[in-house]
């Protein structure tokens, strides 16, 4: 079991981020800009779904493993750190989701 945590992956996409574009997948990302990130991020996602519904165990590991590594580029353009979204995670695990959803409606 490894120990790596989505913190260290935010910390790699930190420094990949600051890489030649030449040189990173990463880089080459945030140049690129948020736009070309998100629909990145958008396909990886249904990417996911797919093998997901496929019951694919390994396509779900591997797709869900981009899913992460984009989202975290597109928190990483917006400078928006890992932390704030595990905060609003742990605010919302303080009740049942019913109850989230249904505070989010009346919003």
């Amino acid at each position: 079991m490894s120990d790596f945590s989505l913190s260290d992956l935010e910390t790699i996409v930190a420094e990949r981020a600051k890489a030649s574009p030449d040189e990173s997948w990463t880089a080459k990302l945030v140049a690129s800009g948020q736009q070309k990130a998100a629909k990145k991020l958008g396909e990886e996602a249904v990417e996911t779904v797919i093998a997901a519904i496929r019951n694919d165990r390994q396509n779900l590991v591997d797709e869900s493993a981009d899913l992460i590594y984009h989202l975290m580029v597109v928190l990483k353009i917006a400078d928006v750190p890992l932390q704030d979204v595990l905060d609003e995670l742990a605010r919302r695990t303080s009740q049942s989701g019913l109850q989230e959803k249904a505070k989010r409606q009346d919003s």
